[in-house]
């Protein structure tokens, strides 16, 4: 398929209607099945991506909102209607997925059929939902635009009480934690094996106690790593390392500069909320990917603002079964406001107002292999904690190694192993692929144990005159 075209996308604020006035063309299939909330939801969706399972289809008069009827098992058709302008979709299908095959299927139906979506009103059921989508995000347009004191606790002082009560209780743990520490060193790390998972879930539950899921989520880690392989034990004092710094770091917390202060708030698990100026900018989606993390999922889009030079990241969170609500279509260029939380580095934002969008322009500016872990070192100074910092590598060939793979500089004598959990991924031999040995720009994570790719760009085909077209974006995870 042909990289999207400058009308084949639109979102825009809150569900409303293109604030241009001008159409909303299609998704790629590329860019619909990076919404799919797992592989079998993917499969599904494909198989209901054709004509015969539809019938009563259309869309409205820019194109934004489509629907249609799936014959399923039943006698009665489900009703399914996507918003692409938010995204949002409905269906009378009983599937807690989000978006369920059905959304999925009529997603690739538009992307690849537009015959079959006649511009008209749209039926009564997906009229009813539309126009109270619509008058809800109203709502909350009139909600926002009240001022801070429609968003200030009731009570500021009793909010302050539990704050205060929620701090003494994470000290509490952070104290209790310290002196477990201590206690397994002296016993010796390689001895931890004969102790079982018991010791590190039973103080993993006095962390959540304690009111502190960040520091319970990092003793968890440590039971993982318990017996995990040659070399184990040396991964573990470099884990309790890190851990025994977040515990010492809350202790001392008043001490610290407001941006680290903050950063070890939101380690140890600490609610925090977006609280920086709105950066407005044309940001790229980069990426969009869903990890389980015990009993939510959690969702991570990557996005890069073409005028700021800065690279965000959006996480939003489902309950079991379930995807997170928030989608952007990957290679989308948004014209929104992205609101920073607090922390070093400032990566994670909050989506605000959105504008529309404009045409793919490939990838964003791109650093050589070597640079990467400098980047990472960089990053490390702002979020000690931190596993891994955003990078694009440009020019780039991904070659078999004597320990797995590696991306290397096609310039340069310069190396960096891929990261052991992508080398399971089917993104892997997506990206083999695509580089055809050949350099392609690459998207993902730099940290300790190597680059974990989670898009590339498709180099294209190259002109006589040098330049380079193609660049449509091909997800890796």
């Amino acid at each position: 398929m042909a990289p999207p075209t400058v009308g084949d996308m639109l979102l825009s604020h809150g569900g409303e209607p293109s604030p241009t006035g001008g159409p909303v063309a299609r998704w790629s299939v590329e860019q619909v099945l990076a919404l799919a909330p797992d592989d079998a939801s993917r499969k599904a969706g494909t198989r209901l991506g054709a004509a015969g399972p539809w019938t009563g289809t259309g869309r409205d008069a820019t194109g934004g909102v489509v629907w249609g009827l799936c014959r399923g098992s039943g006698s009665t058709p489900y009703r399914t209607v996507v918003d692409t302008t938010g995204p949002a979709y409905s269906c009378s299908c009983p599937s807690r997925k989000f978006p369920c095959k059905h959304a999925l299927g009529l997603l690739l139906l538009r992307a690849s059929d537009a015959a079959a979506f006649r511009p008209g009103e749209p039926a009564d059921w997906a009229s009813a939902w539309i126009e109270g989508r619509r008058g809800r995000a109203a709502e909350r347009a009139r909600a926002s635009s009240g001022g801070d004191t429609a968003r200030r606790p009731a009570d500021p002082a009793a909010a302050r009480k539990r704050a205060e009560r929620r701090a003494e209780r994470v000290t509490d743990g952070a104290r209790e934690l310290e002196q477990r520490l201590a206690d397994l060193l002296r016993g010796g790390l390689a001895a931890t094996d004969r102790s079982g998972y018991g010791l590190w879930e039973e103080t993993a539950a006095r962390m959540v106690d304690a009111q502190a899921p960040g520091l319970a989520s990092r003793v968890r880690e440590l039971g993982a790593i318990t017996g995990s392989g040659p070399g184990w034990p040396v991964r573990l004092l470099e884990e309790c390392g890190l851990l025994h710094l977040l515990d010492t770091a809350w202790l001392g917390r008043e001490r610290l500069p407001e941006p680290l202060a903050a950063t070890v708030r939101t380690r140890v698990g600490l609610p925090m909320s977006a609280e920086g100026a709105p950066v407005r900018d044309h940001w790229l989606v980069l990426a969009q990917y869903d990890t389980p993390d015990g009993k939510i999922v959690t969702r991570r889009i990557w996005l890069y603002g073409r005028d700021s030079g800065r690279t965000a990241l959006l996480l939003s969170f489902g309950a079991a079964g379930r995807s997170p609500a928030q989608a952007l279509p990957v290679g989308a260029t948004v014209d929104a406001e992205l609101t920073p939380y607090p922390g070093g580095g400032q990566l994670r934002a909050e989506l605000g107002e959105q504008f529309g969008v404009t045409a793919p322009a490939g990838p964003p500016p791109g650093i050589a292999a070597a640079d990467a872990p400098a980047a990472y070192g960089t990053a490390l100074t702002e979020d000690p904690w931190l596993d891994g910092c955003p990078v694009t590598l440009r020019d780039v060939i991904p070659v078999p190694s004597k320990d797995g793979w590696q991306v290397a500089d096609a310039h340069a004598d310069s190396a960096l192993p891929i990261a052991p959990a992508a080398l399971s991924r089917p993104g892997l031999w997506k990206l083999v692929a695509l580089s055809g040995g050949g350099p392609v720009t690459v998207f993902g994570e730099i940290g300790h144990r190597g680059f974990d790719p989670f898009a590339a760009w498709d180099p294209g085909e190259r002109e006589e005159d040098g330049r380079t077209t193609g660049g449509a974006v091909v997800q890796l995870v």
